[in-house]
């Protein structure tokens, strides 16, 4: 299993593109639960937390892919450094400015999260120039949504070392700080310095004129859903059955099942259309998380709540493969955003969702949530079945290209798997 992730990580430049990814998004990784601490910290309430960290999700969820549209025309290095360095000087002035006077600290969040680079979809773009086997792309996708559980568990750590050590405020600035390190750190890059993105059409849906890409994102939003819900289920949960604790251990098991599910998935090649394999996938995440409704006691939901992250990991690494094949040219790191922005629309719908729900039925209606959206999402799987297996990357070059004027193609596989 792990030859298979050490060969990627041989790779020329693999190892530094993925560990720069992962610093430069530390920022996005850990902006709520900073941002809720520094308001706390500068006297403010938990409604103005919360609305200040939803600001800065719904800012990130409409620049991820703006952001990645424009890599797409003019390039990495263009486009994600200047948007880091505006991302973390927009959180130094809420870091500096404080929350008062409150319309400030709004506007410093909404920038923050508007301009987060799209390191996330860049360094999916990248993997193919990369690594030249389409066997050794797939892993290094299935590393990727592995990397990610473990930085949502290193992160949040950070800030709390971050805020014990110094301050709320230096937690801000010091996470932002490496946010901009990393992305200098992948953008510098030989890879990224000379990745250019197909020829494209000019088209104003840009990456979403694709029906199959168009029918993935569908089945993802209510995926993130199901994840955003339980997150709010446990609350009540572990209010019963222990309290902070418990609740910590419930998020901890429930990354590290994903982190399993992602390293075991990772570890083979996969035969057969990524699209059919999506919708086992997303099956047996379905049926995985029915068995939080038990709500039994902490140590079996602690292991229960395991089992419904397995498949998620191994779900993502897929949808990364199928993205890539429908993707119109030109339009790679739009797509990879919309993916990362539809999963967090959906994880925000979730927690709005299941509070009303766990305030009605408790924690039991509060878990049945999140199989309920599995179960939706299976459904638009089975319903867009066909519209999937279409031509994929089929997407038109105008005459007149609107980048890339040396017409340099991006490295891929086949004709049928161009971006």
């Amino acid at each position: 299993m792990a030859a298979g992730y050490l060969e990627i990580l041989r790779a020329r430049h693999a190892a530094r593109l993925l560990a720069g990814t992962l610093v430069g998004r530390l920022p996005n990784a850990t902006a709520a639960i900073a941002i809720v601490l520094f308001v706390r910290a500068q006297g403010g309430t938990y409604s103005l937390a919360g609305a200040l960290a939803a600001v800065y999700g719904l800012a990130n969820a409409v620049g991820q892919p703006s952001l990645g549209r424009l890599v797409d025309v003019y390039g990495q290095p263009r486009v994600q450094l200047p948007a880091a360095l505006v991302s973390a000087l927009a959180m130094a002035g809420f870091a500096f400015a404080g929350v008062d006077p409150p319309p400030v600290a709004y506007a410093a969040v909404a920038a923050a999260g508007l301009f987060t680079p799209p390191l996330e979809g860049g360094l999916r773009a990248l993997w193919p120039a990369v690594l030249r086997r389409e066997d050794q792309v797939h892993t290094a996708y299935a590393m990727d949504a592995v990397a990610q559980e473990v930085m949502f568990t290193v992160g949040p750590l950070l800030v709390t070392v971050c805020v014990s050590v110094w301050s709320a405020q230096a937690a801000l600035l010091v996470l932002n700080g490496l946010g901009v390190l990393g992305a200098l750190w992948v953008v510098a890059s030989p890879p990224s310095r000379a990745w250019r993105s197909d020829p494209r059409e000019a088209h104003w849906l840009g990456a979403l004129r694709s029906p199959g890409l168009l029918a993935l994102l569908g089945a993802f939003l209510f995926v993130g859903v199901a994840l955003g819900s339980i997150t709010v289920a446990s609350v009540p949960y572990a209010d019963d059955h222990g309290g902070d604790a418990v609740y910590g251990w419930l998020m901890a098991a429930l990354g590290l099942g994903a982190l399993a599910g992602g390293v075991v998935y990772g570890a083979r090649q996969w035969a057969g259309a990524p699209e059919r394999r999506l919708r086992g996938l997303v099956a047996a995440l379905a049926v995985c998380y029915l068995p939080l409704t038990l709500t039994p006691g902490a140590v079996a939901m602690v292991a229960l709540t395991a089992l419904s992250g397995v498949f998620l990991a191994p779900a993502l690494a897929c949808a990364f493969v199928i993205v890539d094949r429908h993707a119109p040219r030109g339009t790679v790191t739009e797509a990879f955003s919309w993916l990362v922005t539809t999963f967090t629309v959906g994880a925000s719908v979730g927690t709005g969702l299941a509070g009303p729900v766990v305030e009605a039925g408790g924690a039991v209606w509060g878990f049945a949530v999140p199989g309920a959206a599995g179960a939706v999402s299976l459904v638009v799987l089975l319903a867009t079945g066909r519209v999937m297996a279409g031509p994929a990357g089929s997407g038109v070059v105008a005459a007149s290209s609107e980048n890339d004027p040396n017409r340099a193609a991006e490295p891929r596989f086949s004709s049928g798997d161009r971006a």
